[in-house]
């Protein structure tokens, strides 16, 4: 086999191939055997019937065309293999001379990873914002704990903000009732934004029994979209009363005996919640000053596909009615024009990032451990709340685990950038990347830690909510424990 490459662009070449017939003798003797087994022919056992026989029954043409749709598949894997060509995506392939005997030649177009001119990492310089912890984030996280603690009581006012109220709820779209919108005894925090817009005002001055009407846009339901108008009942109203932030709520709610030694551990918290942050702010820095200083070509077929997987998940909701889509856009105060430009932008990035993160991690040379695999396979089972040997079958099944790999490789190279680069805050301050990114000098670049690529503030502020409950359920315990030697003491007196 002879096989010559053309570029017709820095992204997409064509792979110009010739077999001779002498090579698909293989090819044949396969397409014959599978034949055999599919058509009987008087007098021949099944899988036994002479190649002749076979392809006078079937014509010399069809024995052809299997053998071509065959063969190709593997000629072009080695086409590419030989020539050391990183395709992205499916090839075109036009055959273009399939002569009985002779040769078969074809041509396959497709796209490439172009190469990238990459500078010296590590001269790159990544300038953040400093980490700064306010008295009242941290007050905010104490109130939030109270809260955790605090008593709902009942009062006759008018419901306000921050009240807890049971409530039900009516509505009707056009003088008819919406059944699936109805609801009686339902629980809810004003001011908490939770349940249709709207509703927080009107319950806001309303006293128990008493009833008020408002309209708003429905978000779901088969009525999804449209003005209704909305009748709510206050049945009860209850007010959260916070125990006192002193040393005796320390004890109750925490480890700590005192409530300024709690308050430090607060402090503590928020400044992790906050290094975090600032690890993806890193990240993103990092990606950023590589995407702004190098030329990186696009393949136009890859950004299109993009860009019409985003505008067919877009759509699929609205029974890929473009019409609908565009009255939902102008609704939203945008426009399809405006969609279209951002769609187009986004996957242009998106296939850049991919490509010199890819180009980056040949340099450094990445390499991806089993451990990285697992540690990826963990987290993502716990986003999906399925066990990892579960969602490791359903990327099996989807063929989703190659994706998976290379997202693990790019988080690992992007952690090597930045560790080898240079971090300093606005205030001039050099930043220790090591608690997510791994060490600046003791670990190979493959073994930088892929933590800011998984974990953001919202697993941060998770953590945190956890440690909390645990907090909470030790206090509890504590409470329980008290409350029995307080009874013990007095039945001791009574007995006295």
């Amino acid at each position: 086999m002879k096989s010559t490459v053309e570029k017709l662009s820095p992204t997409r070449v064509r792979i110009n191939v010739e077999v001779p017939f002498t090579e698909l003798e293989p090819d044949f003797d396969r397409a014959f055997k599978q034949l055999a087994t599919q058509i009987r022919l008087p007098g021949f056992r099944p899988g036994k019937a002479p190649r002749k026989l076979l392809e006078a029954r079937i014509g010399r043409g069809a024995v052809l065309e299997q053998v071509v749709n065959d063969a190709l598949p593997s000629r072009y894997s080695e086409a590419v293999s030989s020539a050391e060509l990183q395709p992205l995506g499916q090839p075109e392939i036009d055959v273009t001379k399939l002569e009985d005997g002779e040769e078969l030649v074809f041509t396959a177009e497709v796209d490439i990873r172009p190469e990238i001119d990459l500078p010296d990492l590590s001269a790159l310089k990544i300038t953040v914002d400093p980490i700064e912890v306010g008295d009242d984030e941290v007050d905010t996280e104490l109130q939030n704990l109270r809260a955790r603690f605090g008593t709902l009581t009942g009062v006759e006012r008018p419901a306000a903000e921050g009240d807890f109220v049971s409530i039900d709820l009516s509505a009707t779209v056009d003088g008819e009732d919406v059944p699936e919108a109805a609801t009686e005894g339902l629980s809810h925090e004003i001011g908490s934004g939770q349940l249709i817009e709207g509703l927080d005002e009107a319950i806001i001055g309303l006293k128990v029994d008493e009833s008020t009407t408002f309209t708003t846009t429905l978000a779901a339901g088969e009525h999804a979209g449209k003005e209704a108008e909305v009748t709510v009942t206050v049945k009860s109203v209850k007010e959260r009363e916070l125990p006192e932030a002193d040393d005796e709520f320390a004890q109750l709610a925490s480890e700590f005996d005192t409530i300024e030694e709690l308050k430090e551990s607060l402090v503590e918290q928020v400044s992790r919640v906050k290094r975090i942050q600032q690890a993806e702010q890193i990240r993103d820095k990092a990606l950023e000053v590589l995407l702004a200083d190098i030329e990186v070509p696009l393949p136009e077929a890859i950004v299109k596909a993009q860009v019409d997987d985003t505008l067919h998940n877009a759509i699929h909701g609205l029974d890929h009615d473009e019409d609908k889509f565009n009255e939902q856009l102008t609704e939203q105060g945008s426009s399809r024009e405006e969609f279209d430009a951002d769609n187009q932008s986004n996957a242009e990035k998106a296939v850049k990032t991919q490509l010199l993160m890819d180009a980056v991690a040949d340099k450094l040379d990445i390499q991806v451990g089993q451990g990285d695999l697992t540690e990826r396979l963990v987290l993502m089972s716990r986003q999906y709340g399925i066990e990892p040997q579960q969602l490791l079958q359903v990327l099996q099944q989807n063929n989703q685990l190659p994706a998976m790999f290379a997202d693990v490789r790019r988080g690992l190279t992007i952690a090597a950038v930045v560790h080898g680069a240079t971090v300093t805050d606005t205030d001039g301050n050099v930043i220790d990347t090591a608690e997510f990114f791994g060490p600046a000098g003791g670990a190979e670049a493959g073994e930088a830690s892929e933590a800011p690529a998984e974990v953001d503030a919202a697993d941060a502020e998770a953590d945190a909510d956890d440690d909390a409950e645990k907090k909470a359920k030790k206090a509890e315990k504590k409470a329980k424990k008290k409350a029995e030697k307080k009874a013990d003491a007095e039945d001791a007196d009574s007995a006295e």
